[in-house]
């Protein structure tokens, strides 16, 4: 099922930052209270990561139960276990590694270095197997329903690692897949795909700043998701578009919303 994208845009990337952290606090917190859990993809990029640092920063964070609580990527490079550039390693030094997560619920993609050596296919269908012993029967399908799905917009609409017109993109079957020859460096990555991109309740998009503005106006103003990757993802139940002013600044005027701080 889609749903019809919802818009907030904020006056700056740190208002954007700490909105959605406060948001996304809120969102764990409801879940763990009904179902005594919560599941949550997070994303790098600087989006991903300022969002990751605003909420190491809210007091409110401790109303998390970090015990509680599954961590899963949308996408990671293909880089040995450590490296800098790697959305894991980002993450724990941004929030992960100052909160009691359960080590067996952080579920970092493979690394380059793991067992599986180079091969990237190897180690997306490790992670798909992952994903799926995770999935109950409630979910009705090989992943699990997350709770909060967030995705970094690029300039070119790309979103996890699924660029415009490359074969991840078109993927209908499988849940992840690896990547070459991608635009951005590094060139091999691991990828959800947009199926179980759509598996999630909520889906949200994180895009600030002036170089995001056309992609995310092109996103939401009807491309196809071919095209333009972001258009394709989705949530079960809710869309959300997570934007500053400055990413907001080409949207249609009949998208844009009426009244958000």
């Amino acid at each position: 099922m889609s749903t019809a994208p919802q818009l907030v845009v904020h006056r700056d990337k740190e208002l954007m930052a700490q909105a959605a952290a406060a948001r996304l606090i809120t969102r764990i917190v409801d879940a763990q209270s009904s179902r005594g859990e919560a599941s949550i993809v997070l994303t790098g990029g600087r989006n991903g990561n300022g969002l990751l640092a605003a909420l190491a920063a809210a007091p409110a964070r401790d109303a998390i139960d970090w015990s509680r609580l599954d961590l899963w990527w949308g996408d990671e490079r293909f880089l040995p276990e450590g490296d800098p550039d790697r959305n894991v390693t980002q993450a724990r030094e941004a929030l992960l590694d100052a909160v009691p997560l359960d080590p067996k619920r952080v579920h970092a993609m493979p690394a380059s270095d793991d067992p599986h050596g180079t091969d990237v296919e190897a180690a997306a269908a490790a992670y798909a197997a992952e994903l799926a012993a995770a999935a109950g029967p409630e979910d009705h399908g090989p992943v699990p329903s997350f709770d909060v799905l967030m995705l970094g917009v690029g300039p070119d609409t790309h979103v996890a690692s699924l660029f415009p017109e490359l074969p991840a993109v078109r993927e209908t079957e499988r849940t992840v897949v690896g990547v070459h020859g991608a635009p951005k460096p590094p060139p091999t990555r691991v990828t959800l795909t947009l199926p179980a991109i759509r598996a999630a309740r909520e889906v949200w998009l994180l895009a600030a700043g002036e170089d995001k503005a056309e992609a995310a106006a092109i996103a939401l103003s009807g491309a196809g998701e071919i095209q333009a990757p972001a258009a394709g993802a989705h949530g079960r139940t809710r869309t959300l578009w997570l934007l500053d002013a400055a990413a907001a600044s080409q949207l249609p005027r009949e998208l844009y919303p009426p009244a958000t701080p």
